[in-house]
């Protein structure tokens, strides 16, 4: 089994997890603080269907002619749900987010139920696949993540307010719509290149379920954003090591193993209540 841990193609796909579980483990602080829980998960799926037109038009896969298709559609979403958190509250974020989500999902199923490979993909877009992750795709996935987090640290000023306290960012003067919009924008440049690696689910894991577990045991900020990315990258390389050594999906593997940790950090925290 160790040899094949040290095969190359299992490497790259290490190295692939542990850059995906880097930037959407504060990515997914951010989300979590915002309560949009969803946001990910439908901005993904505007992602993939995306990367459904581009299949349909007869681009190749991974080009970067796919990339741009599939992300004017997530930016699209983005633009949608920074639109949605106006003033009038009548409508919930949550709603917007999720008719993308159907709608997208839906619309993907329509224009690829006539294709002979339509199944296929289908599977490809909700479980992606780190194995076949080339040094190519590594290198401009860490590139760009970079570039991200950079954007991230020179405004994080704006972008921790607003996701802490929205309402005095409002009360600050803050035009939050448009910082929303950017906040969006760059998380949709993550998930479009995470979703064509990993795929829908295992992009909604990453970006939830480490945060949610770090805010089980602190609600400091710094020790929130260190603990999720402590949980990320063991559950990372654990679900890996689960999927080669069992040869089982290697997206659904990582998504167990942070299940797995979320209720170690479950129980830690109940014990923690109890001995307070």
């Amino acid at each position: 089994m160790f040899d094949i841990l040290l095969q190359p193609f299992v490497l790259l796909a290490a190295a692939a997890g542990l850059v995906l579980a880097g930037i959407h483990a504060y990515l997914g602080f951010h989300v979590v603080s915002r309560g949009v829980i969803f946001v990910d998960l439908s901005l993904a799926q505007a992602a993939a269907f995306g990367s459904v037109i581009a299949l349909l038009l007869g681009m190749e896969p991974h080009s970067i002619g796919e990339y741009l298709v599939s992300l004017s559609f997530t930016w699209l979403g983005a633009l949608i749900i920074s639109l949605s958190r106006t003033r009038d509250n009548r409508v919930p974020p949550e709603a917007f987010i999720g008719i993308i989500y159907a709608g997208f999902s839906a619309l993907a199923v329509i224009f690829l139920s006539g294709l002979p490979e339509g199944m296929h993909e289908l599977e490809h877009m909700l479980a992606g696949s780190l194995l076949t992750c080339s040094p190519t795709e590594l290198l401009v996935i860490a590139l760009l993540y970079s570039g991200v987090g950079a954007f991230h640290f020179v405004f994080r000023k704006q972008f921790f307010l607003i996701s802490e306290n929205r309402a005095r960012a409002v009360a600050e003067g803050y035009h939050v719509t448009w910082w929303d919009f950017l906040f969006y924008a760059s998380f949709g440049m993550v998930v479009t290149s995470s979703v064509h690696v990993a795929g829908v689910l295992l992009v909604f894991a990453l970006l939830v379920i480490p945060p949610v577990s770090a805010l089980l045991v602190t609600q400091s900020r710094g020790w929130r954003l260190a603990l999720g990315w402590a949980l990320a990258l063991p559950a990372s390389l654990i679900g890996l090591m689960i999927s080669v050594g069992l040869d089982k999906p290697t997206g659904p593997s990582i998504i167990a193993s942070l299940i797995g940790i979320l209720l170690v950090m479950a129980l830690l925290s109940r014990f923690k209540r109890r001995a307070a």
